[in-house]
């Protein structure tokens, strides 16, 4: 241990340590974030944990990155706290910058026995002078080095894993070697920190519209790894790059860089960063990812729904597509009931009597002429059922010719330069002003209170861009307050309506990120129509958000084949089943068959409460011709396998946690069919899986011990 180090500090419980430096000379840095109690690392490097930009200062050596500014570089420990209160243990780090007056509080979170933190920083103006911020992270560390300490070739030795997302094609998790994005560059004889870094960032408010919010690095050799969330429904950043004292992350929410935010701080004013969260693991991605899939269950809001997981059928995916009336809805509602559905939603065109509805939403009424006897009948049939209702929102958009358009003042809509922003047709609501808030409660609590929903498919189809210029300091700190009142107003609407399901829908998952879903019940992850198409989606999901939220579409249809059906309801089963398709028009042969489905899925909820996922073919590829999803469930593994066109008869998966133990697999879905078999390898961990029957085909298997 370096000789000026004046203080270690230890943090964690049995799940997790973090051990950070304090030194006089110095801002505090990480040197080991790990799952239990690991191994005692050599000492850190220099990377501060506190990144802050102002104008006055900049950065200590000139780039672009978030690391090496001048503040972070500035910041000394003044202080430590440590509590535990409800399952969470925390640690406060105090620390200050002199010359700018800038005082920053760390506040990190674990729940207790998970290997996986919670960070976000405070900073405050302790000062005389006004501080403009340009930039503040919410963590940054050097990843770890091996515990013999050697760091000479740290980007060759580490993967980065990131996920592309977009409109049909969410969730494409990429792992490639770093050094494809970060070359070494041979830092130690040029004595100077690296300027160049890989960044990714997400603008306006589809936090998932480019990329997920999430990253990820580990070590090839060791298993070692870290993946990273950004907890927020708005931009973010975050970035990795190459330092004297190894590779790096950053992460934070908007920036003066890449999303026009600035947030000056007055004597005695403060801003608090978007929260982040890093799991981390000695077992590779798979390890990692069961620890953030445990940390988020200890995040999610407490509700009635995440122990009944009730399955959903939506009209709209390949069925009504937004046209519903009475005729068409009765009968639809008659089959969801009988194949087992408990919530029927009726999607989007319920509010219209023009039949071009996209620019007039806003006042949520039900239609007349959809409707002649009233929505009320279509709800009536569904709780005749025993269902619940549900019906389609996009609450934040008022359409330009909706008559709300008028009625609620200028002040209530995002704007740029005293314009009102459009985009498709529609204003965006503004949050922050009251009137906006008091719109959207007399619309929830008048559909729930009058019509009896207990189910929202929340949508949201436009991005306003950058923000608001409106009373703001600058169009992202505008924009930033607009996000964090929008998490407000759903945090009051579930405190009004505790039983009220939110599902949360943009555009199918442009945004899908645990500030939303830390409060909402489930994620529809795509608009996928295409039913050979999603199951990549649906595979990669549970890296990205919990199992038991993530709503994957399974829309069979009576022209389909049994394989087809079959392969679209695979798709659904080990998820939170979204069920849809023209069911009242099957044969009562493939009626069964989506009701063996459901049953199945029905059956495997209490394992999908507690399950962590892995990926036996490796995470997915787009135009994968064989596809798998395991879910790990105490000794018990359901695994789900896809065969698309094009794909061999036979694939091999690797299952290293069964490794040396005699394994029995059986086919579960759809028992009744043939054309598969499968051989296990005990001494290898591989499964065997041959497919005789012709593509698209596809099984749900369960794996358990003998």
């Amino acid at each position: 241990m370096p000789a000026d180090v004046v203080e270690t500090v230890r943090w964690g419980h049995s799940g997790l340590t973090a051990v950070l430096e304090v030194h006089p000379d110095r801002p505090v840095t990480l040197r080991e974030l790990s799952a239990g109690a690991a191994p005692t690392l050599p000492a850190g490097g220099s990377q501060p944990l506190v990144e802050v930009l102002v104008p006055g200062a900049g950065r200590a050596r000139a780039s672009q990155r978030l690391s090496e500014t001048a503040v972070g570089c500035r910041l000394r420990h003044t202080g430590t706290e440590r509590s535990y209160d409800d399952g969470w243990h925390e640690l406060r780090l105090r620390m200050r910058d002199d010359t700018s007056g800038l005082d920053a509080e760390m506040v990190l979170r674990s729940p207790d026995g998970v290997a996986a933190v919670q960070a976000r920083v405070r900073v405050t103006n302790t000062g005389q002078n006004p501080v403009p911020l340009l930039a503040v992270t919410s963590f940054a560390a050097v990843f770890p080095v091996r515990p013999d300490g050697t760091q000479d070739r740290p980007v060759n030795d580490l993967d980065l894993l990131y996920a592309d997302s977009e409109w049909l094609g969410e969730s494409r998790w990429t792992r490639r070697p770093l050094g494809d994005h970060v070359p070494g560059l041979g830092l130690t004889g040029h004595g100077q920190h690296g300027k160049g870094t890989f960044a990714l960032t997400s603008a306006g408010t589809w936090s998932s519209g480019r990329h997920v919010p999430m990253g990820g690095l580990t070590d090839r050799g060791t298993g070692r790894t870290w993946l990273w969330q950004i907890e927020h429904n708005g931009p973010w950043r975050w970035e990795t790059g190459e330092r004297l004292d190894g590779v790096y992350v950053a992460l934070s929410g908007p920036t003066d860089l890449d999303h026009q935010w600035s947030q000056p701080l007055a004597p005695g004013e403060s801003f608090t960063t978007v929260p982040v969260a890093l799991a981390v693991s000695g077992e590779g991605v798979e390890g990692a990812a069961a620890a953030l899939t445990a940390y988020r269950r200890a995040l999610v809001r407490p509700h009635p729904d995440r122990a009944a997981l009730p399955v959903v059928f939506n009209d709209y995916m390949n069925t009504l597509m937004g046209d519903p009336t009475t005729d068409k809805l009765l009968p639809l509602i008659d089959a969801a009931a009988a194949a087992g559905a408990q919530v029927f939603c009726v999607d989007a065109g319920w509010y219209d009597d023009g039949g071009d509805w996209w620019d007039s939403v806003g006042e949520w009424r039900p239609s007349r002429s959809r409707f002649p006897r009233g929505l009320e009948e279509v709800l009536a049939r569904v709780t005749g059922h025993g269902m619940t209702p549900g019906l389609w929102l996009e609450p934040e958009v008022i359409g330009v010719r909706s008559p709300m358009a008028g009625e609620l003042p200028a002040e209530a809509f995002l704007q740029r330069g005293g314009v009102r922003l459009t985009e498709h047709g529609r204003h965006h609501l503004d949050l922050r002003h009251p009137a906006a808030v008091a719109h959207l409660d007399r619309v929830v609590d008048r559909l729930v209170g009058e019509l009896g929903v207990g189910y929202f498919k929340l949508d949201y189809n436009i991005d306003p861009g950058a923000g608001t210029d409106l009373d703001a300091p600058s169009v992202g700190a505008g924009l930033l307050a607009h996000n964090r009142a929008h998490l407000a107003w759903l945090e009051g609407v579930l405190d009004r309506h505790p039983h009220l399901v939110l599902e949360n829908c943009g555009s199918g998952a442009m945004r899908m990120d645990y500030a939303m879903l830390a409060r909402l019940q489930l994620q529809s992850t795509s608009d996928q129509q295409d039913f050979l198409r999603y199951p990549p989606i649906a595979v990669a999901a549970p890296l990205s958000l919990l199992p038991e939220q993530a709503a994957n579409w399974a829309y069979p249809q009576p022209g389909m084949t049994d394989e087809e059906i079959a392969f679209t309801m695979t798709t659904g089963v080990l998820g939170r089943l979204y069920l849809s398709g023209n069911l009242h028009k099957m044969t009562p042969g493939q009626l069964a068959l989506v009701r063996d489905g459901v049953r199945l899925h029905r059956s495997l909820r209490a394992d999908l409460l507690r399950a962590t996922p892995c990926w036996p073919l490796g995470l997915p590829g787009w135009d994968d011709p064989w596809l798998a999803l395991g879910l790990r469930a105490g000794d018990v593994l359901h695994l789900a396998l896809w065969r698309r066109p094009g794909a061999a008869d036979t694939t091999v998966l690797a299952l290293p946690h069964l490794a040396g133990r005699e394994v029995a697999a059986e086919i579960v879905y759809p028992v009744a069919a043939g054309g598969w078999a499968c051989s296990w390898d005990p001494e290898a961990a591989r499964l065997t899986v041959t497919a005789a029957a012709p593509a698209p085909t596809a099984r749900i298997l369960r794996l358990g011990a003998l």
